[in-house]
């Protein structure tokens, strides 16, 4: 078969002109390099599609384009230079918390240095989202529901295929001398269960070991009482599945939570595919009926939330008081939600927080509902004084 050659013409220099984004793209990479060259053939194929425009920018010669944007040289960092501006980088940041202690599988141990607590970058819950978490709070020096925390992530492992790295009875120990060595009285423990570090590869097939990673993070603020307003979401939910599993994958709670704060609401409101109530980003749902009931939603197609079931077990105390008639579970329409006397978001985060106003509706008369009062006061008592099943010491 005949070969067939196309001449391009040889300039021995000329003017191209590229559009802004590109020039922006071109100017970010020439921040990383100091002197830039790019094929000729490179620049022919963004000439061919369209891509140069009416802006002189580079100069072209038969051989490379060469950038004269102003450069700036990138250092080749030691461990030890790579440790100690993390260190300088993580004491320029203050914020509320405070990060007193990490577990990390990959080094084996537990270290109180903020600057170590870093995951490897190709492990596969960080590029792929192949992780599930769990949290548990920290009170007076006791884990509050670690062994109801525990039991979900172990189940969230399973539904996403994450074989353990230690037995149940291992993680429950490292979880709690992780907290011992923090000395932390109030804030929370949060940990991960992860395929594990190996490869940049869908599969975690080339992970050769799942990971566990804890933290100890020390938190004085407050629960908060004051009623807060609420939104209904417009971010897609995610399925059953996925809800129904506590996965790193949050981006649709993160997107979430950020059009409630645009719109200066406290938290958006799901909905499922039904059109019935779900749940907010990272908290359940409950309403106090006209009759004075307690309803909650299903669990089905969302998270069983660990402190929403202590919250319908506590409840039972404001029955026996006459507070309340019931407690239930039961598919929730909007219409219900926005007429009930009281709502409330519950998380283990916030515990129980009134709301107030959903959208344009006033829920009840507007102010903090006193079974959400009362339960919140279950709550916290609970925290402090509860039966050993819900309260692990630690020190």
């Amino acid at each position: 078969m005949a070969s067939h050659s196309i001449n391009l013409p040889k300039p021995s220099c000329q003017l191209l002109h590229i559009p802004s984004k590109t020039l922006d793209h071109v100017r970010g990479f020439c921040l990383l390099q100091r002197n830039v060259s790019f094929p000729r053939h490179a620049f022919l194929q963004l000439l061919q599609n369209g891509f140069i425009r009416d802006s002189p920018i580079l100069r072209v010669s038969n051989q490379t384009v060469d950038s004269n944007t102003q450069a700036f040289d990138v250092p080749i960092l030691t461990s030890s230079q790579a440790i100690e501006r993390l260190r300088e980088n993580r004491e320029s940041y203050k914020g509320k918390q405070k990060f007193l202690a990490m577990y990390s599988s990959v080094f084996g141990g537990i270290t109180t240095d903020p600057s170590a607590m870093v995951i490897p970058i190709d492990d596969h819950m960080v590029h792929r989202g192949h992780g599930v978490f769990d949290t548990a709070a920290i009170t007076d020096g006791h884990l509050y529901e670690l062994d109801q925390h525990l039991n979900r992530i172990l189940k969230s492992a399973s539904m996403a295929k994450i074989n353990l790295p230690f037995d149940r009875e291992s993680i429950r120990r490292i979880l709690i001398q992780t907290v011992s060595a923090s000395k932390c009285q109030i804030g929370s423990l949060r940990y991960w269960l992860s395929a594990g570090p190996g490869d940049f590869q869908l599969s975690p097939s080339g992970c050769h070991q799942s990971a566990l990673y804890a933290i100890v993070i020390q938190d004085q603020s407050p629960f908060v009482s004051k009623g807060v307003k609420v939104v209904t979401s417009t971010i897609p939910i995610k399925p059953p599945q996925f809800a129904t599993m506590k996965s790193v994958n949050y981006l649709p709670n993160v997107l979430s939570k950020m059009e409630a704060e645009e719109n200066g609401a406290f938290a958006a409101i799901w909905l499922d595919h039904d059109g019935f109530i779900a749940e907010g980003p990272n908290m359940n749902v409950a309403f106090v009926t006209k009759e004075k009931d307690l309803i909650m939603p299903y669990f089905d197609k969302i998270l069983s939330g660990c402190t929403a079931n202590r919250v319908l077990s506590l409840a039972e105390c404001l029955v026996r008081e006459g507070k309340l008639n019931g407690v239930k579970v039961g598919d929730v329409t909007v219409e219900q939600g926005k007429q009930a006397d009281e709502m409330m978001l519950i998380g283990s985060g916030i515990l129980v927080r009134p709301v107030v106003q959903w959208d344009a509706q006033i829920i009840g008369d507007g102010k903090e509902g006193p079974v959400t009062l009362a339960l919140l006061n279950l709550i916290l008592e609970d925290m402090k004084a509860g039966p050993p099943s819900v309260r692990v010491p630690v020190m």
